[in-house]
């Protein structure tokens, strides 16, 4: 970490500025009326950086920033001053340089959530720290087979996660396809949700919230609330959705259409699947395919019970994401030429063929504790809180092991894996017939779910946790070291 140079403060238009406001996450938090937002509009995506001879190289400044917000003025924090922060465009093989610069008044960094990178050195380090005023260099290299996709990033310094993506710092990552497929659209669909007063100030959650797991009272869509997207009749689109919320659950399904998912984390699917509905967890991406049909489509996530703290905080109460309208498709004019059929990517490498080095087992729980965070809860994994000086799980580079998630509390918990995707093998007690490979995977209440993983690549420390961010923020993390 290394202070910001005058050059870099010019190139920003920060000089003189300095740090604003105070309070969790480095923002000012404040408490009044509600938020009055603007609902439809044209959708509008984030600015697309792509790299160039194989490079994308770019200056990314995490600060609070006055942004419009579903038509509002808001006081968020953002990346580069845009909310969502700029979509990045790569392909496998191309090398990714951001020096992140650090104008909160609290420390951040920057996690490439589901990239296959190094975890090393000023790879994807969560032990990293960037100090206020600071800047950072990472660098991350792809490995050529890496999988094309929807991925994204966001602050990942330890007890700031939920505040700083709360109040607004994520952006997408596109990994391009080797060829382009046969779709008229491809958009990104930053799905997030925030909580702001009266006057546009982030409004400060309570104890009750940090302990279920935040949700935001307003749900965006690129930082809009239920925008129009248009299209011609026979149009094909592909949606990039990106559940960006810190514990939202969204139940996605498509009311006056069809939905086809394409690829779920980032990893493509052997062949387009028709579904009824969706369910991304926080973190989750999918890939969908929307055929334009006459009329309006509209995208709704359904209601989803995620649990209940009761027992642990007197009564306690169900936490119950949805219903909300996320976004509608105008179709209009004639039918044009068919569109040829997507192309299927064959077999998927299953995992269930190879040979098992490891079994271990991670419970997931809480519960009431001294002094272990707001209302004196305890977030654990296998009965221990994160510590950033301890490795829990040491695992040989190139082996493919067998982890048994199991939660034990009364509520969802989905749990993230850095570096290495897991390949669902079991849910609810039933094995499932074809590979399912996700990066977050949820675990519901009083259940579990065997995944398997293969620690390719990369040697380097790595952690694994609750992607609930206050639970994460709370204790509910481990750390994976691959050698």
């Amino acid at each position: 970490m290394k202070p910001v140079s005058r050059r870099q403060a010019l190139a920003l238009g920060i000089a003189g500025t300095g740090a604003i406001a105070v309070g969790g996450g480095g923002l000012l938090w404040a408490r009044s009326s509600p938020f009055r937002p603007a609902t439809g509009g044209r959708l509008e995506e984030p600015v697309i950086l792509g790299s160039r001879e194989r490079l994308l190289e770019l200056l990314l400044e995490a600060a609070p920033a006055q942004v419009t917000v579903a038509g509002r003025e808001a006081s968020v924090a953002a990346y580069n001053k845009t909310l969502p922060g700029p979509t990045l465009r790569l392909r496998p093989g191309d090398r990714l340089r951001i020096a992140l610069v650090n104008s909160l008044d609290t420390a951040t960094n920057l996690h490439v959530h589901g990239l296959h990178v190094s975890p090393a050195g000023n790879g994807d380090n969560s032990f990293v720290s960037v100090e206020p005023g600071g800047s950072f260099d990472y660098e991350y290299g792809l490995p050529t087979n890496h999988p094309s996709g929807t991925f994204w990033y966001h602050p990942h310094h330890h007890g700031n996660v939920a505040d700083q993506v709360a109040a607004g710092l994520y952006g997408a990552i596109i990994v391009d396809d080797p060829e382009d497929l046969p779709v008229t659209q491809d958009r990104v669909l930053l799905v997030s949700d925030i909580s702001l007063t009266g006057t546009g100030a982030l409004r400060a959650p309570s104890v009750a919230e940090r302990m279920m797991g935040r949700e935001g009272e307003t749900v965006l869509v690129n930082g809009q609330v239920a925008p129009v997207l248009s299209a011609a009749f026979g149009d094909r689109e592909r949606w990039r959705v990106i559940n960006a919320c810190p514990a939202r659950y969204l139940r996605l399904h498509l009311e006056g259409g069809q939905l086809q998912i394409l690829a779920l984390d980032g990893r493509r699917l052997s062949a387009p699947a028709q579904v009824a509905e969706v369910l991304l967890a926080p973190g989750n991406r999918a890939d969908l395919l929307v055929e334009a049909v006459k009329g309006t489509m509209i995208l709704r996530a359904a209601s989803y019970d995620r649990g209940t703290m009761s027992g642990m905080m007197g009564r306690g109460r169900a936490e119950v994401s949805g219903p909300v309208t996320l976004l509608s498709l105008d179709t209009s004019g004639v039918p044009g030429g068919v569109l040829p059929p997507v192309p299927s990517t064959g077999r998927i490498r299953d995992l269930r063929k190879e040979p098992v080095a490891a079994h271990r087992r991670f419970d997931f729980s809480m519960g009431m504790g001294p002094g272990m965070g707001p209302g004196g809860m305890r977030f654990t994994i296998n009965d221990k809180a994160f510590d950033a000086g301890r490795i829990d799980e040491t695992v040989s580079v190139g082996s493919v092991e067998e982890w048994t998630l199991s939660n034990g509390s009364p509520m969802d918990h989905p749990m993230h894996l850095h570096v290495w995707p897991m390949q669902v093998i079991q849910e609810g007690g039933r094995n499932l017939p074809d590979p399912k490979w996700q990066d977050v995977v949820n675990i519901p209440a009083l259940d579990e779910v065997k995944v398997l993983v293969s620690f390719d690549d990369f040697p380097g420390r790595a952690v694994f946790h609750c992607h609930i961010l206050d639970h994460e923020d709370q204790g509910m993390m481990g750390v994976v070291e691959a050698r």
